[in-house]
């Protein structure tokens, strides 16, 4: 894995993505052989044919990895103008771009328009390399071939993408809307049963051509979409609940809490909850206890540590994640007792998620060295999980602490302004500028957004903070 910013925008770059932008290439070479303008991979001496195949694959990778890192910066940048900060990570056949300081879901018509905006831009690269084809044409034959096969993987990406199948973008666009449309349970079928419609026509498609690769993809797309659209139909999602609770019309609503819950739609998911429980001499007891673990994952996503307790505790004859409890308490204040349960479910899931999480409360309890020595843990990850915590619940000297000692292991511009926006937010001017300088000088050069930056109140009309803005300004205009 590598890592590098786009201006204040941090990408990181998996070995995944470096495979299967290689496996492309390799499965390409014999359609592409014909045009191929380096040497003829078939029938070229030994050292001739590894060389053309090398530069093609090489050229490939390329190919793939700008496309891919446009398209994510699109919606980076749609992130961007909704006041968010975005963080970019390139994995397997794409990538995924992800807000890191959003206070709940994102709404429907900003998560629109951060959609919309990555296809759109990798059509944008597109045009840009068709024109510069059609003006350079007829000058170098490599060029030439480079330029036309650019413009149209990203022809061919943008619309690929805009298929209506999860993880896609088309599939994230569809899913969001017809929810909106059609409710949270409804709008699950409609929005998967077409998924699952696309994903069978493509395996078919992909079976009768060789194109083998696309179709094992799809095949896991569409087995995702027949489980979700089993689950919104009642036969899975609802298999935790007897047969005699699905005959309750309050299961109904449990299912469509559910639902918004996955959706991201957290008004709903707890009012739903809340109507179940309210639903009088309909209420049963296992009824309640799902309305529960409901409403406690619902708190836990708002950052409501000690309701998601209260609500997880109310839950009987059902399974409350270990994960879930171990936030519960991290949220609390409660490391002690939020270690075991961080510990019990990284070992059950293997999730590195799970494990920064663990690390990053080991470091809240002063275990730092110990939490170092977990296999395969990111010195930067863990802190950043350790950090967050505190400042969620409010301990914002803590918080700018721990960031400062990951600045330590992990320098960069992101961790540095963080430990900042901690300081100001514990009133601590003399150390949020220090730290706000440290973050120039790790290359930091957002000035738009640290002036409109809410964690950075305490500093406005500060003589100091003021400078370091126009020196910010003045060194990204020179």
């Amino acid at each position: 894995m590598f890592r590098f910013r786009l201006g204040s925008i941090p990408v990181e770059v998996h070995p995944s993505h470096l495979l299967v932008s290689a496996i492309i290439a390799y499965t390409s070479m014999r359609a592409a052989q014909n045009g191929w303008p380096f040497a003829q991979v078939a029938g070229a001496p030994a050292l001739g044919q590894a060389s053309a195949m090398g530069v093609f694959v090489l050229s490939w990778m390329l190919i793939v990895f700008v496309s891919v890192l446009v398209h994510e910066l699109g919606h980076a940048l749609a992130s961007r103008l909704f006041g968010y900060r975005p963080s970019i990570a390139l994995v397997w056949l794409g990538g995924h771009t992800l807000p890191t300081d959003t206070p709940g879901p994102l709404p429907w018509k900003r998560d629109v328009v951060i959609t919309v905006a990555g296809p759109l831009f990798g059509l944008m690269l597109g045009v840009v390399c068709l024109v510069g084809y059609l003006f350079l044409s007829g000058g170098s034959p490599a060029l030439d071939f480079f330029l036309r096969t650019f413009a149209g993987a990203n022809f061919i990406w943008a619309i690929f993408n805009m298929l209506p199948v999860l993880p896609l973008d088309g599939g994230r666009l569809v899913n969001t809307l017809s929810t909106r449309i059609f409710g949270p349970r409804r709008g699950m079928v409609v929005s998967q049963g077409l998924a699952l419609l696309v994903c069978v026509a493509v395996v078919g498609y992909s079976l009768s051509t060789g194109w083998l690769f696309a179709g094992i993809f799809f095949a896991m797309y569409g087995y995702q979409a027949f489980r979700m659209l089993t689950e919104a139909l009642g036969s899975s999602s609802s298999g935790t609940l007897s047969s005699g609770a699905l005959e309750n019309p309050l299961a109904q609503k449990l299912r469509e809490g559910k639902f918004a819950l996955d959706a991201g739609r957290m008004d709903d998911a707890r009012r739903l909850g809340a109507q179940v429980l309210e639903g009088g001499d309909g209420l049963t007891a296992e009824l309640a206890s799902h309305a529960h673990h409901l409403l406690g994952w619902v708190a836990l996503k708002e950052g409501q540590g000690r309701q998601a307790l209260d609500h997880f505790s109310q839950v009987q004859g059902l399974q409350v994640e270990p994960h879930a409890v171990a936030a519960s308490f991290s949220l609390v204040g409660d490391d002690a007792r939020a270690l075991d349960w961080w510990k019990q479910a990284w070992q059950t899931s293997s999730d590195r998620t799970v494990m920064h999480e663990y690390a990053g409360t080991l470091i809240r309890l002063g275990r730092a060295p110990e939490a170092l020595k977990l296999p395969g843990v990111e010195p930067a990850a863990a802190y950043s999980c350790a950090e967050r915590v505190l400042f969620i619940r409010g301990a914002y000297s803590e918080a700018a602490a721990v960031g400062e000692a990951a600045l330590e292991h992990a320098p960069s511009a992101s961790i540095a302004y963080d430990a900042a926006c901690a300081h100001a937010r514990a009133r601590n001017v003399t150390d949020a500028m220090r730290m706000l300088r440290r973050a120039s000088e790790l290359g930091f050069r957002d000035a738009a957004y640290a002036a409109s930056d809410s964690d950075l109140t305490a500093l406005h009309g500060q003589p100091a903070f003021e400078e370091w803005l126009t020196e910010l300004k003045q060194s990204v205009a020179s």
